[in-house]
């Protein structure tokens, strides 16, 4: 157990500074090459775990329509429109508002996985919606237009990311997931340098230290060391009662930016942050009926 309780610790903790990594990354690096590189740096160790463990490394035509639109959906939905909007929204922030993903899941899982929404629930909804509204509120108030479209885009990726987890749910009953991350990985990558061309072409690349090290840390420990981990995890403990680490993530991340960037933290952030972790708890954790 105390490597189970070790595992979660070293996950969370990763996941809650990988904000301010990617806010320094990107000061100097384009943000959508910076994800097509930080996918590609994730994928080869998974990569080297399929060779050392001897298993299969063809991606296979029954694999091709699956892993291309989880390729679509983390590489470019996610982590693409993540790091385009992260431009414009503080580091701390946006560890906030993309881990509503889990209530984006409640809402996509009703209606394709037939877990029903009931009242339990339903309160968690709408404590994460109440503090999506604190959040918006002092840019709605002043109209800070990008900041706002940077919000959005988060939002958007972490809709995004629900959408995947709820298809890897249908899809990936009996497959390898290292398998299908490292596929899926490299997919987005591609994705990814597709986009970037088009949109980050005149973009100014500066390989400072600061950037090298944070894309560095992106790509082995936020991608790949977090991705083994985390599912040693939930084949160690249920996966609902692992799931609560998310909820620290995004505190983890408003404290690391006020800590390293200076960023500010209002009552309005606290606020909602609060809310959305409650929202986070009511839509992940299952209680056990007696």
């Amino acid at each position: 157990m105390f490597k189970v309780i070790l595992g979660i610790i070293s996950v969370t903790l990763i996941w809650g500074y990988t904000w301010v990594t990617m806010k320094i990354a990107i000061h100097d690096i384009p943000p959508v090459l910076f994800s097509a590189l930080r996918l590609l740096i994730g994928a080869v160790p998974l990569f080297i775990i399929l060779v050392i463990k001897g298993k299969k490394r063809a991606i296979g035509k029954e694999n091709l329509k699956n892993y291309f639109v989880m390729g679509l959906l983390m590489g470019l939905g996610y982590m693409g429109v993540l790091t385009y909007g992260m431009q414009f929204v503080d580091s701390g922030k946006t560890s906030v508002l993309v881990y509503t993903m889990p209530i984006f899941v409640t809402v996509i899982s009703h209606f394709r996985l037939n877990e029903k929404i009931n009242g339990y629930k339903m309160i968690g909804l709408i404590s994460g919606f109440i503090g999506l509204l604190f959040i918006f509120g002092t840019e709605i108030l002043h109209f800070e237009k990008n900041v706002i479209f940077g919000e959005l885009c988060v939002l958007i990726a972490a809709l995004s990311w629900a959408v995947a987890n709820v298809f890897s749910k249908l899809r990936f009953h009996n497959t390898d997931m290292i398998h299908m991350n490292a596929w899926q990985l490299l997919i987005g990558t591609v994705f990814l340098l597709i986009f970037s061309f088009i949109l980050e072409p005149t973009h100014s690349l500066h390989w400072s230290n600061a950037a090298v090290l944070s894309l560095l840390f992106n790509g082995l420990f936020s991608t790949a060391f977090t991705f083994v981990i985390w599912f040693w995890v939930l084949n160690q403990i249920e996966a609902s009662k692992a799931s609560m680490a998310l909820m620290f993530v995004p505190v983890l991340g408003l404290f690391f930016g006020w800590l390293q960037l200076r960023e500010p933290i209002t009552y309005n952030i606290m606020a909602g942050a609060f809310l959305i972790c409650i929202g986070i708890f009511m839509n992940t954790y299952r209680f056990k009926k007696s």
